[in-house]
Formats: structure tokens, C-alpha cells, sequence
């Protein structure tokens, strides 16, 4: 059966995109469904927050995309039982000027992902950019999850991101669609953050669970382990589990 392949996607950096790949990918995982995680970031952050030190990453998507090995071929087990990552090193960020040229640029993560039918999810961190590699990303998938900081700037930058998912729908992805928005990094002590989820809500769909401000989930990926693992319990951790139990359910039955 064809895994459900979710791109997380924010242009803006700091909003807990790497956070809700690392965590979602370990939660889904956890409730039993195999799954996998793929780093398409130069930052390598999510291979490092499931234990992958760059150092010892011998080959990674950057490979992959270049049509040198398939994923089968680069993925690394993780701590997390039933979760597995296709690492990224920095030579990833090489991998978009190395294919610019090429005529099936937007296409070569679909193609390799095709015929993998060992998980149930894959889910890709994308870098926090409109480039090539989100590009990649955003026609490989089926849905998109956009984790948005509850602040200011916040709504200007979902436009440009709408607008983009929009524009990969019409010209190589019919099929993608925004499987929601996950409100991350949330102070219920902010005025602000009340507002903006608000002015989200009417406009977009927007997950249940809302991912706090958290400290265990801060210090989890200096351990190299996902918040399951580092604290089983924090809010940040339960929040993430949470937001697994929506994704799953939101499958046909």
C-alpha cells in the first residue's frame, strides 16, 4: 500500500517546523505505524533530533536526488521504533544549484519516493525556503502541514505560502492539498497569541491541538532524541501525540 507522504512547510524559519517533522514522524510512529523520516533540509537539524550525527552520514538524500543511490539505499534506522530518517547533510544545499538545469527538476523526489511501500508515512521536513528542495517536497506530497508561530508576521508569511502550494497544485501537483495549519509555540498568557489563532481559525483549517511553549521540547534535540523519548510527559511532547492521534484519524476508513 502507497505510504501518505506529508511535507512540513513554512517559508519562515523559527516557527517549530523541524520541531513538528522530529515529533510528529516519532508520535505516528509510536501509535504503530511505520514511518519515516526525510530530512530535505541543508541545516541536516531533523538527522540530528533522531540521533544522526553529520559526521557519520556517508550518504543522505543530497545522493538520492542526484540519481546516485535510491532511498532504500541511504535510510538509517533511529531510536524510535518504527521510525526511520533519510539523513541531510550540507551538501544538500549543492543539490538545488546542481539540479537547477535539469528538466525534471521539481520531480526527482517523487520519482525516487515512487514504489515505497514499507511505511505508512513519510514525512518531510522541508527547509525553511521556497526553493527547489521545498519545490521537490511540495510535489512529492500529498498534503502539506504548516506549522505557524502565533505572531504578528505570522499571516503575511501563510499568504506567500498559500499562494506557492497553489501554484504547485496547478502545475505539477493536482492532487496536494493543506491537510492544516498546527498552531506551535503557544503562550495561553498572550494576548496576541489568542488573536492570531483566532484570525487563523476563521480563515484556514487549523489543527485541534495546539503545541505550547515548552522547555522540555527545546532541550529534547540537544540529546538527539525526539520529545517522546527525552519526556514522555511534558506538554510539548503530549501535545505532538496529540496531533498524531488527528492526523491518523483524518484517514479513510
Amino acid at each position: 500500500m502507497r505510504p501518505k507522504i506529508v511535507a512540513i512547510a513554512n517559508q519562515k524559519g523559527g516557527v517549530g517546523k523541524t520541531t513538528t517533522a522530529v515529533n510528529l514522524a516519532a508520535s505516528i510512529a509510536a501509535a504503530e505505524r511505520r514511518t519515516l523520516l526525510l530530512d530535505a533540509d541543508p541545516q541536516g537539524n531533523a538527522s540530528s533530533g533522531v540521533g544522526i550525527r553529520p559526521r557519520t552520514v556517508e550518504t543522505s538524500l543530497y545522493d538520492v536526488l542526484l540519481g546516485r543511490r535510491t532511498i532504500a539505499e541511504v535510510v538509517q534506522p533511529t531510536e524510535v521504533p518504527l521510525l526511520s530518517v533519510v539523513p541531510a547533510t550540507q551538501d544538500l544545499a549543492g543539490a538545488e544549484i546542481e539540479m537547477v538545469d535539469l528538466p525534471d527538476r521539481a520531480d526527482r523526489l517523487r520519482r525516487a519516493l515512487e514504489g515505497l511501500e514499507d511505511y505508512a508515512y513519510i514525512i518531510i521536513d522541508c527547509p525553511p525556503s521556497l526553493g527547489l528542495l521545498t519545490l521537490n517536497a511540495l510535489v512529492a506530497a500529498d498534503r502539506v502541514i504548516v506549522p505557524m508561530q502565533c505572531e504578528y508576521y505570522a499571516l503575511e508569511g501563510l499568504t506567500h505560502l498559500m499562494a506557492t502550494i497553489d501554484r504547485v497544485r496547478a502545475h505539477h501537483n493536482p492532487g496536494l492539498d493543506v491537510e492544516g495549519i498546527v498552531l506551535t509555540m503557544f503562550d495561553p498568557r498572550n494576548n496576541l497569541s489568542h488573536e492570531v489563532a483566532g484570525e487563523v481559525r476563521r480563515h484556514f483549517r487549523v489543527f485541534e491541538s495546539v503545541i505550547p511553549r515548552n522547555v522540555r521540547l527545546s532541550e529534547a534535540p540537544s540529546h538527539g532524541k525526539p520529545a517522546l523519548l527525552y519526556d514522555a510527559q511534558s506538554k510539548g511532547a503530549q501535545g505532538y501525540l496529540s496531533l498524531a492521534r488527528e492526523v491518523i484519524e483524518a484517514e479513510p476508513r
